[in-house]
């Protein structure tokens, strides 16, 4: 009997860190990523702290209104999702607690994560130009602004003016250019639609694809999606649209970030700033950027992504993401007014 309390001791010690309750041995994890390389890297992080993590998948926005509807009982410990401007959204419904930590400030630069700590980016992706090869060159479009000017009349497709990725776009924009120029940008490349928007991205390469449209504004993973495809059909679409890293000579591409944060009212805090941690790890870095074709907030971070090597490197605009929630209500306005449906 007493080598098996002992046992038990020895076992109680391995499953719960230093410091954590034996009532913090779960992490309720609201998620809106759905991909393989998840699972393992949850697995992994149970391995390493003994904490169990509880996964809740759904839809951006719709996980989002769940947590505020739950309200003080929500069980949600962390949400997880994508882009800056949902975020922020998150934020402004009072989602978030600020978190202070070392490991994460020192990891996650200052311009990936939140200021007060209400939430931090764990990988970037861009938003990128895709152009038909037989139609056009790189050559011919290098920056965000090139999409406004008339030589494009009827060659541009594009997404909603509601789609979270063009809102953070313009947002970034008017951080950049200020409101009036930004304004004109967003006229400019309504009227030079080949079409009214809609689709996702990755109907925005098809379209370049099939002669639609000459250039499109998309996320670079969707391009990377096909690249990576051994299906007949997406090599020969992908062989014949190119990719441009727009303003290499100015401010550099826009990114923006999956990201995480604590929840206001999470029932398990401690488990959830170490999973949040854990998700600023070397490890967990490598599992959570490549799931996605998109790369680690954490400098330095090795990992292995053929297709994205084959991207190359580029410039990256360092604008803080935090201000691309904060100029969304302005980006959908000027989108509005332009007539950007």
């Amino acid at each position: 009997m007493k080598k098996t309390l002992t046992t038990m001791a020895v076992l109680t010690a391995m499953l719960f860190a230093p410091g954590l309750r034996a009532e913090e041995s779960v992490v309720n994890v609201y998620s809106t990523r759905h991909y393989p390389t998840d699972t393992r890297l949850y697995e992994n992080f149970t391995a390493a702290t003994g904490i169990k993590v509880n996964l809740v998948e759904g839809q951006e926005d719709p996980l989002i209104e769940r947590i505020r509807a739950e309200g003080e009982n929500s069980p949600a410990d962390v949400l997880i999702t994508v882009d800056a401007g949902r975020l922020w959204r998150a934020e402004q419904m009072g989602l978030f607690a600020p978190v202070r930590s070392e490991q994460l400030e020192a990891r996650i630069p200052a311009h990936f994560r939140h200021p007060e700590g209400k939430w931090f980016g764990f990988s970037y992706r861009a938003r990128v130009i895709v152009y038909n090869k037989a139609a056009t060159s790189r050559d011919e479009i290098k920056n965000y602004a090139d999409l406004a000017d008339p030589k494009w009349k009827g060659r541009v497709c594009v997404r909603s003016s509601g789609n979270v990725y063009n809102l953070s776009l313009l947002a970034a924009l008017i951080e950049h250019w200020g409101e009036e120029k930004a304004r004109a940008w967003a006229q400019g490349v309504k009227d030079n639609m080949a079409r009214p928007p809609q689709g996702s991205d990755t109907d925005q390469i098809k379209a370049v694809a099939a002669g639609e449209c000459d250039v499109a504004l998309v996320n670079h993973y969707y391009y990377a999606r096909l690249l990576a495809s051994d299906k007949p059909e997406d090599m020969n679409l992908v062989r014949k649209v190119g990719l441009v890293w727009p303003d290499q000579d100015g401010n550099g591409t826009h990114v923006n970030v999956s990201g995480a944060g604590v929840v206001r009212t999470a029932p398990h805090k401690e488990a959830a700033i170490r999973f949040l941690e854990y998700l600023a790890s070397d490890e967990a870095q490598g599992y959570f950027a490549v799931g996605n074709n998109e790369w680690p907030t954490v400098p330095g971070v090795a990992y292995r992504n053929r297709v994205l090597a084959s991207l190359g490197e580029f410039k990256i605009d360092p604008l803080p993401v935090a201000v691309l929630g904060k100029n969304q209500p302005l980006a959908q306005k000027i989108f509005d007014e332009v007539g950007w449906r």
